[in-house]
């Protein structure tokens, strides 16, 4: 099963540093991640550093995704937060796969990765900001906002970890990590595409729309007003 809290129970480990401590049995240096990672001819202890960042953003991507399906009052945002959140769960499992495939500890917290999760820990926690807001599709730009930043990031990162999978040598990892890396590629630039696209619809309908500008419009009367626009 796929670990969305990597905990101390869970084996996970990390770096000490100014702001950190780790126990003796958490603790990890770059000379330690040298010795588990296999010899790829790049800077392991550094790569190790990054597939623990992207994994780290892929769980959050999976709480942002719950999050967001369960506040959102539009059906069609609401199934389609539900689908790339099943599949941004599935592309943590892979992540998982690869680094335990590496001989590495899939639940070893880089700084990077904590430096992740501030980020996308603050990305959810804007779009609660606004609960409770008069102006509906102002929560719902909001959360729709988030989910097109977080996959922005997850777009970026994939594209790296395929560009990292070139100057790995020929071989049993570099044919998963390319095998990985065909498989979420496409989903992640679906997943851009579609909150770039959708973001577009909500903003040019609710500039060219009088009803939209109306504070005291019923929730029900909005929602169904956007539910067919939306539609795919």
């Amino acid at each position: 099963m796929t670990i969305l809290f990597p905990t101390k129970d869970k084996g996970a480990t990390t770096k000490p540093q100014t702001m950190v401590y780790a126990e003796p049995t958490q603790l990890v240096t770059d000379d330690m991640l040298r010795e588990q990672l296999p010899d790829l001819g790049l800077n392991t202890a550094f790569v190790a550093d990054i597939l623990s960042a992207m994994l780290t953003h892929e769980r959050c991507g999976r709480h942002l995704y719950r999050s967001v399906e369960g506040r959102t009052n539009n059906p069609v945002l609401q199934a389609k937060y539900r689908e790339f959140g099943q599949e941004t769960e599935r592309h943590a499992e892979i992540l998982e796969q690869l680094i335990a495939q590496m001989g590495a500890n899939p639940n070893y917290v880089s700084p990077a990765a904590r430096a992740v999760e501030g980020m996308d820990s603050k990305l959810v926690e804007s779009t609660f900001m606004l609960s409770g807001s008069v102006y509906l599709m102002t929560a719902e730009m909001a959360m729709l906002d988030a989910v097109f930043l977080a996959e922005s990031a997850d777009h970026a990162n994939w594209k790296a970890l395929g560009a990292i999978a070139e100057q790995l040598p020929a071989g049993a990892m570099r044919d998963s990590v390319q095998a990985a890396v065909g498989e979420v590629e496409q989903q992640e630039d679906r997943h851009l595409e579609w909150a770039s696209e959708t973001k577009l619809k909500l903003v040019k309908l609710q500039a060219g729309s009088k009803t939209m500008t109306q504070m005291g419009a019923k929730m029900e009367q909005i929602v169904a007003g956007i539910k067919e626009w939306l539609r795919e």
